[in-house]
């Protein structure tokens, strides 16, 4: 299941009240879903790591009040009054099965002992899953079916639209865009320490914005993703759009020559998204909108606006997106501002 379906069915558990586990192998991203999914709905979220824990830990420790014992819980859970939220327990599976068998009473009937979760707190908890070579132990029957349960599968069109607004290099985008497969290969595929996943392509999206294609830099890129696709990156960095040859589409954007390869119109689409708050670059949209291939002047559209909904308001991309407003449809509309503040009303 892709991220943003993973992100739909979790609000349908959030609404029946049911635990959700995410399986996943690692640096998928099953963790940034759910920290997602929080800022969303403007929920906090509880990451607490299952593996840290001891079996006793979430029942608290006793203090006599009124010469009697009473089970004080630990400060990360969430106390009577806190406002709605999420508890999640990443890494779940890698911790001791007596740690597992902890969560039993809370996973099923919120509560440990004396303590109740809060209304309005949603359980989900994450793992990887043995086939993928990590550290796991078997969950308990008992607690596996105390949980609903998710498979997730990393997609590149879920990734990309992420990757531009977090700020991943635009060359690093263009170039999974090529080739997907390389996004997140099966533990199968891949050999070595290092191998690519969506969080080492991220790591080595950090490296790239910083020493570029200088000499070296293929030992850096090989220690995060392994050496294979690291060598096949660096070829298409190398042969990549240009910095330079960007800036001048910028400057000129109504005749100087565009790009014609994938791997570059993805680049070119991914940087003007990315500055697109830059009056130079605000200004380029049009002649952009009119000048590219239907289909990536289309997601320049779609990425503009995810980095800054307001743009829908811009005059060219009000006009280009009620000429595509067939394929634009899915994208959140904000509210037009009003007043001379421009504060909405």
């Amino acid at each position: 299941m892709r991220s943003s379906r993973v992100t739909q069915v979790l609000k349908l558990l959030m609404q029946v009240d049911r635990p959700a586990f995410i399986w996943g192998a690692p640096g998928v991203g099953k963790s940034a879903v759910v920290r997602a999914l929080g800022s969303d709905l403007r929920r906090p979220v509880i990451d607490i790591r299952a593996p840290l824990l001891d079996p006793t830990d979430l029942r608290g420790i006793p203090a006599v009040v009124d010469g009697r014992a009473v089970w004080a819980p630990p400060s990360f859970l969430p106390s009577e009054g806190d406002p709605p939220g999420i508890l999640f327990f990443d890494e779940l599976n890698a911790a001791p099965p007596l740690v597992q068998a902890s969560l039993y009473q809370l996973v099923l009937d919120r509560r440990v002992g004396e303590y109740e979760l809060p209304p309005g707190w949603a359980i989900i908890a994450a793992g990887n899953r043995a086939e993928d070579r990590s550290v796991v132990y078997r969950m308990p029957s008992a607690l596996a079916n105390r949980f609903a349960h998710i498979d997730f599968e990393p997609h590149f069109d879920d990734w990309a639209e992420w990757a531009g607004p977090a700020g991943v290099a635009p060359t690093v985008v263009s170039f999974l865009g090529v080739r997907r497969e390389l996004l997140a290969p099966k533990a199968s595929e891949t050999d070595g320490i290092a191998f690519a996943t969506p969080r080492s392509w991220h790591m080595l999206s950090d490296a790239y914005k910083v020493i570029g294609t200088e000499t070296g830099s293929l030992e850096v890129y090989q220690g995060c993703i392994g050496k294979g696709a690291a060598i096949e990156f660096l070829e298409h960095a190398r042969r990549s759009l240009s910095t330079e040859a960007i800036e001048r589409i910028l400057c000129d954007p109504e005749v100087a020559t565009l790009p014609g390869s994938p791997g570059d119109l993805w680049v070119l689409v991914k940087h003007v998204a990315q500055r697109v708050q830059e009056p130079k670059v605000r200004a380029a949209l049009s002649a952009l909108f009119a000048r590219l291939p239907a289909e990536w002047a289309i997601r320049l559209a779609r990425d503009v606006l995810r980095v800054d909904p307001m743009l829908a308001f811009e005059p060219s991309v009000t006009a280009f997106a009620s000429r595509h407003a067939d394929v634009l449809v899915g994208m959140s509309a904000p509210r037009r501002p009003t007043g001379s503040a421009g504060v909405s009303s």
